[in-house]
């Protein structure tokens, strides 16, 4: 079955050009041209990844992943921001608010492409006896995408779950953003934005901070990258 995509935009051009493109890759393609319509359809069929613009009339984009994202039930939806917004600060925003990933305006259409991919090939459910993970106090559910300090449950995105997961799959062990850029967000060698990873890595340990954990749990190893080391 095609995977359904949804795209948000209030420039009808952008629109048809996202949706010509994704369609030759054989998705199935929804549209909506402001946050409130997206919402709706969002409510009545939920996609597999929500391509979402920044700047619309009315309610953003970033409101509307805020939103989202405090919904149970959309926490792990896949959102890629695709923004005219090129500063750092505007980015990282956008990250903050939720999103998995974005692309710049003008963009791509490889580039594109090859975000949804990654995007997409995170859908596969993890399975088995490594469904579970524990080091030191934190917990980590992959059914659910929750984590839990100290026996306190986490809701995690689904960008978070894979970072994190692959960070405890690998403690003690200094990994580079570069080196997660690869691993967790599927990216080609030498490609990616390093603040894609700070972004995420800052989300993490503000849900899992503790009084016993704090950040010592997902350490800074400067000039290197990060480490996770259970105390």
């Amino acid at each position: 079955m095609a995977h359904y995509i949804l795209t948000v935009d209030d420039e009808v051009d952008v629109l048809g050009t996202l949706a010509r493109a994704l369609r030759r890759e054989g998705y199935e393609v929804g549209q909506a041209q402001s946050a409130n319509e997206a919402l709706q359809k969002i409510l009545e069929r939920r996609p597999d990844l929500l391509i979402l613009d920044i700047t619309m009339p009315g309610m953003d984009g970033l409101t509307l992943c805020k939103q989202l994202r405090a919904d149970p039930h959309y926490v792990d939806l896949l959102i890629l921001f695709l923004t005219a917004h090129v500063q750092t600060d505007d980015i990282i925003a956008g990250l903050d608010a939720g999103g998995d990933d974005y692309v710049t305006k003008p963009f791509e259409l490889t580039e594109l492409n090859a975000r949804v991919r990654a995007l997409l090939r995170r859908l596969q459910r993890i399975e088995g006896a490594n469904a579970i993970l524990e080091l030191g106090k934190v917990r980590l559910d992959s059914s659910t995408h929750q984590a839990y300090v100290n026996g306190n449950p986490v809701q995690l995105t689904a960008t978070e779950h894979r970072l994190l997961r692959y960070l405890m799959e690998h403690p003690n062990r200094a990994l580079s953003p570069a080196h997660l850029l690869e691993a967790v967000w599927d990216y080609p060698p030498n490609t990616g934005d390093p603040d894609l990873v700070r972004a995420h890595i800052r989300n993490l340990r503000a849900k899992l901070r503790d009084e016993s954990t704090a950040n010592r749990f997902i350490r800074t190893i400067h000039g290197v990258g990060y480490m996770v080391a259970p105390s």
